[in-house]
């Protein structure tokens, strides 16, 4: 018995969630199909194992094209109805939703909680007037008798692919204003976080949402690129790295008319200026670089700090840096939990050694330390000079810093990247923050605030390999419905054109 199942996490045995009901899956045995979960902090503990059953991918899709018609048909009130039921479940079910985050994704309690309440909070963000206007339609009078009308429809079948690092909120976020918009959805959770992804199957079914309206299918890699490359999925809503969303393009190059929304990585920079105010650019960087163990799409990869504060910046960052406690999620006091694997903790400690062998300076040494579980300090590193075309995110707690002598130069350090999520600029002087933000390329650039956490309320996503489409907070539903054109005459008076005989 896996241990999600065994502390009563979940309720059902490992399985998909196609139709409605429950297809339950056979006992991992190896091979790629298998999908295998721990416990980041004591891998010996098994949380969720199965082998994915590739025939599923068909069926879930086929049971969400059956009832797409009937859901995009329904009233919106229904639609409504639905994501109220949703969110009076999850709000119910907010510490078991954290205790699996804990368990299986590594979170601390503190994080594990937030994330659970996130939820409920995107239903509520969702239905607010002021998101649906963007999708509202429009009409215009273009003479006493023809009008021309926007109206909006729902894509269809969205597949929406969740990552590791927040397995509840983020696929969450996709797929709630996709729902109210008229899609039906099937959500393929990330590998490492299979159990995560069927509690929200059993929350979706005690929230009564018709069948195949939501279907939970788990699949490894073969099974992920069934899915996004299936002919009956009419969109893709996915969070994840780079490399993933690659190749979700390209099993779409000959499909264009297919939405293909991606929030991916980044390698996000802090601009901290001679004017700061110290401290609070410390704690937020430090804060921005580590929180969820530097797992993140927006956590600061990059410090470009300006010479004359350079030494004291660095000096206080790296003591504070040292001083975060590492830990289990439920151990007292701690800032940072467990990597999500090994191989992830084992990238980190590779790259670092790398950078230190090309010349960078390790200013204080990420390590693993000495017990169970796939942790790792804090690590920064000095550099020279960032380049683009050297760029990399590297998804741990690991920051890089780089000292430059003038505003340009902090732009150009800034910008050396091929993403363009989340950026940061530190200053005291409200007119050097604009001119500096307003020369940064990235999606989300905040003044005195770290790269980390982002607003429900506000548009999210970036630039460069960072994605497209802004599918996730307050834009979001744009990628959940598109515009069609009407052009509508109300009488039988329309003028021949010249050369048309009257008849």
């Amino acid at each position: 018995m896996s241990e999600a199942v065994r502390r009563g996490l979940l309720r059902h045995a490992p399985s998909d969630f196609i139709g409605g009901s429950w297809q339950p899956l056979p006992a991992g045995a190896g091979g790629e199909a298998q999908i295998c979960s721990v416990d980041p902090s004591q891998p010996s503990t098994t949380v969720w194992k199965a082998a994915a059953e590739p025939t599923h991918i068909d069926r879930a899709v086929t049971a969400a094209r059956s009832a797409g018609r009937a859901w995009a048909e329904a009233p919106a009130a229904t639609r409504h109805a639905a994501l109220l039921r949703w969110r009076d479940v999850v709000v119910q079910h907010e510490s078991r939703i954290a205790d699996l985050l804990l368990l299986e994704a590594g979170k601390t309690r503190g994080e594990a909680l937030l994330e659970a309440k996130a939820l409920a909070e995107k239903v509520t963000i969702t239905i607010e007037e002021r998101t649906l206007e963007r999708v509202r339609g429009f009409g215009i009078d273009l003479s006493p008798s023809r009008r021309g009308v926007c109206a909006f429809r729902p894509h269809g079948v969205m597949a929406v692919f969740g990552p590791f690092n927040f397995p509840a909120h983020l696929p969450n976020g996709h797929f709630v204003p996709a729902l109210l918009l008229g899609n039906t959805v099937v959500l393929k959770p990330s590998e490492r976080t299979p159990a995560v992804g069927q509690l929200l199957a059993e929350l979706a079914e005690e929230a009564a949402f018709p069948p195949g309206v939501f279907n939970v299918v788990q699949a490894a890699a073969a099974g992920a690129s069934a899915l996004a490359a299936h002919a009956h999925v009419d969109g893709i809503l996915f969070t994840g790295s780079w490399p993933v969303g690659r190749r979700i393009l390209q099993a779409n190059i000959d499909r264009p008319g297919r939405i293909v929304a991606l929030e991916m990585g980044g390698s996000n920079p802090a601009v901290v200026l001679d004017d700061c105010h110290l401290k609070q650019a410390v704690v937020e960087c430090v804060r921005s670089a580590f929180a969820t163990a530097g797992q993140r799409c927006t956590c600061t990869r990059r410090v470009i700090v300006q010479r004359r504060i350079a030494d004291a910046f660095t000096g206080l960052l790296v003591e504070v840096a040292s001083r975060l406690r590492v830990g289990g999620g439920d151990e007292p006091g701690v800032f940072m939990g467990p990597l999500i694997s090994e191989a992830a903790r084992e990238a980190v400690v590779a790259f670092q050694s790398r950078r230190v062998r090309e010349g960078c300076v390790s200013l204080l040494a990420a390590r693993a330390p000495a017990r169970a579980g796939w942790f790792l300090t804090a690590g920064v590193l000095r550099v020279e000079r960032f380049s683009a075309d050297a760029d990399e995110e590297v998804f741990g707690p690991l920051l890089q810093i780089a000292v430059v002598d003038d505003d340009a130069e902090a732009v150009e350090q800034a910008n050396a990247t091929r993403f363009g999520l989340a950026a940061a600029v530190f200053t005291a002087d409200e007119a050097r923050w604009h001119a500096i933000g307003a020369r940064l390329r990235a999606g989300c650039v905040n003044w005195n605030v770290g790269t980390a956490g982002a607003s429900s309320r506000l548009p999210f996503g970036g630039l460069g390999l960072s994605g497209n489409h802004r599918p996730a907070a307050a834009f979001s539903v744009d990628s959940c419905a598109f515009p069609v054109a009407h052009l509508e005459e109300r009488t039988d008076a329309a003028p021949l054109p010249p050369g048309m005989d009257p008849f």
